[in-house]
């Protein structure tokens, strides 16, 4: 396996597309328009073996259903930088909220957009980075 694309139905592409730009720093790598029916966006950076992507159907609009503990988990190492991401989490919109597992309240924050999806920032570096 060489990529991960985590791919999730939106009610909004332009407000998604803004929303994890800015807030995480992503840069569209490509879109469709009228797909068979869909229309969407890959977001990430050049580099990076993984991206975002969000879709919504013109046909028949998926709402997203994702639950409290459904999570997409960065981590940051530099404390500076995390809290620098933090910040922009919240001024490109998405709410903070309490985490459902508390693990991730020792050292993250978790932020929630206006579809339900969550984001962790987790400060610290994965114990298993280097396998």
């Amino acid at each position: 396996m060489t990529t991960l694309r985590v791919a999730r139905p939106v009610t909004d592409l332009q407000r998604s597309e803004r929303m994890y730009g800015d807030g995480l720093g992503l840069q569209k790598l490509s879109s469709f328009a009228q797909h068979d029916g869909f229309s969407g966006v890959m977001l990430g950076r050049r580099g990076l073996a993984w991206h975002l992507e969000f879709t919504v159907c013109h046909t028949h609009p998926v709402m997203p259903a994702p639950t409290e503990d459904d999570l997409l988990v960065l981590y940051i190492s530099d404390h500076e930088e995390w809290q620098t991401s933090c910040d922009r989490m919240v001024q490109a919109g998405f709410s903070v909220v309490a985490s459902f597992n508390p693990y991730w309240e020792r050292q993250g924050k978790t932020f929630r957009d206006p579809d339900g999806y969550r984001v962790v920032l987790q400060q610290g570096r994965w114990p298993n980075a280097d396998l």
